[in-house]
């Protein structure tokens, strides 16, 4: 027997939802972390990869740590004001352009040299525009096929309130990690669309248990408020959840914290991935899914209550 929930005070037993995690949702409820998204996106705007925007990457190693912003400064004034650049560790410098001739990459190196007692060059790589909106265009396609399938799979599994609650907690899912990654100036490369595919699987894993929860329980006590049943399933699920994740979390901790390059990135997006996706599933999908249940069965509500 599932746990029951003390109604609301002053209420009559099982006729308002019980306080809980899934209580009547708000279109406000998710507005302040998605405004500081997306005006991170709006602002700070996506750092798109050479791989997507064409150009060239060149990394170097310093003698002396270089900060990234006065590294800037000096590339603007050896006529580079676009230039990107990114510090890795105490000694590393990455460099993004666009197409550099010969001259222009000595003039890019002698800059960073100048900063950094000596610059030594540990990975350059040059990708045309060509490939680039090739790729960039993959990309959007992958993360449309990726969306479908998994609405797809969602109306044919559940009832469309929980396919749509499921949708629009991973909607949120992908603009929170979109905006962090805007605003930490991190680059949206192929790593980053394979993070965000990943968060999007979990994201709608995690509505699944606890939608399953809820369908399970629903079936058993047909008599209990839907709210109540939903509240329910949240706090049964919650637990799993949050160990499966913790579990998970101290991985990509250890790799995001101390990690560089490409690794640690993608480390970090599932680590911003997982801890929204946990937070989402419990405060968006289940809430919404409650309310979307609650303006479906109105009218049957209305029509019983006029006909006395």
């Amino acid at each position: 027997m599932s746990p029951s929930l003390p109604p609301l005070r002053g209420t009559p037993s099982g006729h308002h939802p019980a306080s809980g995690p899934a209580t009547r949702w708000r279109a406000t409820d998710a507005t302040p972390e998605l405004v500081l998204a997306g005006s991170g996106v709006l602002v700070r705007g996506a750092d798109l990869g050479v791989e997507f925007t064409g150009g060239r990457l060149i990394e170097y190693a310093t003698d002396r740590p270089v900060d990234a912003d006065r590294a800037r400064e000096v590339l603007a004034g050896a006529g580079f004001p676009r230039a990107v650049v990114q510090t890795s560790g105490e000694d590393r410098l990455t460099v993004r352009t666009a197409e550099l001739t010969e001259p222009e990459e000595d003039r890019v190196t002698a800059a960073i040299g100048g900063l950094g007692g000596q610059a030594d060059k540990l990975r350059d790589e040059s990708v045309g525009p060509g490939i680039g909106e090739e790729l960039r265009r993959g990309a959007v396609i992958a993360l449309v096929v990726a969306l479908t399938a998994q609405l797809l799979y969602l109306v044919a599994r559940f009832r469309w309130t929980f396919g749509a609650a499921a949708v629009v907690a991973m909607a949120h899912d992908v603009v929170v990690l979109a905006g962090v990654f805007a605003w930490l100036g991190k680059p949206v490369d192929g790593v980053f669309v394979a993070a965000l595919l990943t968060v999007i699987g979990y994201s709608v894993n995690d509505s699944v248990v606890v939608f399953d929860r809820v369908r399970e329980l629903t079936r058993r006590e047909r008599k209990r408020p839907f709210a109540r049943v939903a509240n329910a399933a949240v706090l049964q699920t919650v637990p799993r959840t949050a160990n499966t994740g913790t579990g998970a979390a101290f991985i990509l901790t250890a790799l995001a914290v101390p990690g560089e390059g490409s690794l640690a990135g993608f480390a970090l997006a599932l680590l911003i991935g997982l801890a929204v996706g946990t937070w989402s599933s419990v405060f968006t999908a289940a809430p919404l899914a409650v309310e979307l249940h609650r303006r479906e069965r109105a009218p049957v509500v209305a029509r019983r209550v006029a006909a006395g």
